[in-house]
């Protein structure tokens, strides 16, 4: 590798161009993906976005406003077929404004519906005839699935999804927060069934058993074990997504589970350079033979044709892995690392946490440009393995819980880990971490929910507040303690009166100060 010459690998995400004069990015989008028959009895929605931007994002176009006073708002239409479902005022730079409709106008059908949104706007002092913008969705009407097979939705107004119990006795839709591992299948899950029971023990709510699939009757008492217990399945088919007869069997083989929560197609398909087209593909093939459940994927490369293979999915993860490399030299091919030659085992990093959170926030802004915030989640994949290849260790059980919620802060709404089984200390804290989101997922998942966001000296410090209760997850990215004073967040200090801890991975409260050890995490309930 060393004596190769170094070519810019290229497919960079383009930065959007700026504009002198204000923009609007109208959006819409249905507040459920996918609608049942079972949802007419209620109101359903379309959440409309209206961004006024100098930046030349998806769906920006032009808008004059007044140069005093209010600016007004719009007028928001929404049709299917050129007939209207709802007409309603939505202020400009609103964010998730929420329009109703009735579900029983519509017929429900495999296909999406194709959506027009349309909005109108006059404001006071502008001259001229009202300024028109328009965007496009899809809306996703189901019948009733078949062979009682399970659903798995996704409130866009979050990105939460939202499932049935995995053993199929029946119950309601709750949010889930999908938090397990990327789990051996040959020689670990397939030749012990209790090694399911113990992870449902451990906390966790979902299991990704890693391909290949070589004996399928183990494959079916894998699955069969995780429904008695009530586990969700994350199915892989990282080995044989882009083969069409392979994907078709797979799908029709696994669909009518009810543990079955989501699809997983190209592992890393940037890293290999898969055809750009493979995920979409994919994606839509499995579309073709279900629907009811949404498709992941997972990208390693910090910036290469991000848009092209995040076209096929809905959740898209990122698999940072910061922990104990060389993030400047190559211990494994001897070569230097550079954004455009060399692999250090993470890609573009620098060797700390924050690769982590960077690279988040910028996952959530590309699909902010492309105008995909509401249609695609972001999930992490933290490191939960080393002292191989490019790490020269495994995380510890703390550095575990620092990178999910380093992840979570940044608007993860999943953990899946790389890989089990693992060593027992991040088994230790994952599990404490996953049995904690039993209640802060009330907060994280909820449509209810405000958010605010601060870091303070490598404090990173998630703030949700839902009626009169708030969750604060803090994490200290230092090897070495750390304070967090709530007094500096308005409306907090009273509140730590009457706080509950509900994770402790080395981090108290004393008054209104978080006392974190060095690597140190936890997160309260504060309110009644």
């Amino acid at each position: 590798m060393a004596s190769q010459p170094i070519v810019p690998p290229g497919g960079q995400f383009p930065i959007p161009a700026v504009s002198s004069k204000p923009l609007l990015a109208l959006r819409c989008a249905p507040v459920i993906k996918p609608y049942l028959p079972e949802d007419a009895s209620s109101p359903a929605g379309f959440l409309i976005d209206a961004p006024l931007t100098f930046t030349q994002i998806e769906g920006a176009a032009p808008i004059d406003l007044p140069a005093h006073g209010a600016h007004g708002e719009l007028v928001v239409t929404v049709k299917v077929d050129g007939r209207t479902l709802t007409k309603g005022p939505v202020a400009l730079n609103a964010s998730k404004a929420e329009l109703p409709f009735s579900l029983k106008d519509l017929k429900p059908q495999l296909a999406p519906f194709n959506v027009e949104c349309s909005a109108t706007y006059s404001a006071s002092g502008v001259k001229g005839n009202p300024q028109t913008f328009a965007a496009k969705t899809s809306l996703s009407y189901l019948p009733n699935p078949p062979n009682g097979r399970s659903v798995t939705k996704m409130d866009l107004r979050t990105g939460a999804l939202l499932a049935k119990p995995a053993n199929g006795k029946g119950g309601a839709y709750e949010t889930v927060f999908p938090i397990g591992f990327y789990t051996n299948f040959g020689g670990y899950l397939d030749t012990n069934l209790s090694r399911i029971d113990e992870i449902k023990a451990q906390g966790f709510t979902v299991i990704h058993p890693i391909p290949s699939y070589d004996n399928l009757t183990a494959l079916a008492q894998v699955i069969e074990r995780m429904e008695e217990v009530g586990l969700y399945l994350m199915y892989d088919m990282r080995h044989t997504y882009m083969n069409a007869t392979a994907v078709t069997e797979e799908v029709n083989r696994v669909k009518n589970s009810p543990a079955l929560l989501l699809w997983y197609t190209g592992d890393e398909p940037d890293g290999t350079s898969d055809p750009l087209n493979a995920t979409t593909s994919a994606y839509d093939l499995i579309y073709s033979l279900d629907g009811y459940h949404p498709v992941s994927l997972v990208l390693n490369c910090q910036n290469y044709f991000w848009s092209e293979y995040t076209a096929g999915t809905d959740i898209v993860m990122q698999d940072v892995y910061p922990v104990g490399i060389n993030a400047t030299f190559s211990v494994r091919w001897n070569t230097s690392c550079t954004p455009d030659y060399g692999d250090c085992g993470c890609d573009n990093c620098k060797g700390n946490f924050e690769d982590i959170s960077t690279r988040m926030d910028e996952f959530a802004e590309r699909n902010f440009v492309n105008g995909w915030e509401r249609s695609k989640a972001v999930w992490a994949v933290p490191q939960g393995f080393g002292a191989s290849e490019y790490w020269s260790r495994e995380p510890t059980g703390k550095e575990f819980v620092v990178q999910s919620v380093l992840g979570i802060n940044h608007g993860g709404l999943g953990i899946v880990s790389w890989n089990a089984p693992t060593t027992d200390d991040i088994t230790a804290g994952a599990s404490t971490l996953a049995k904690s989101l039993t209640t802060m997922k009330e907060f994280i998942l909820s449509p209810r929910a405000t958010f605010q966001h601060v870091i303070s000296d490598r404090v990173d410090v998630g703030f949700w507040t839902v009626g009169g209760r708030t969750l604060v997850l803090a994490t200290n990215s230092n090897y070495s303690p750390a304070r967090f004073d709530l007094s500096q967040v308005q409306g907090l200090g009273l509140k730590a009166l009457l706080a509950r801890q509900v994770l402790d991975s080395g981090a108290k409260l004393e008054g209104h100060v978080i006392e974190l050890e060095s690597t140190g995490t936890a997160g309260f309930v504060f309110g009644v």
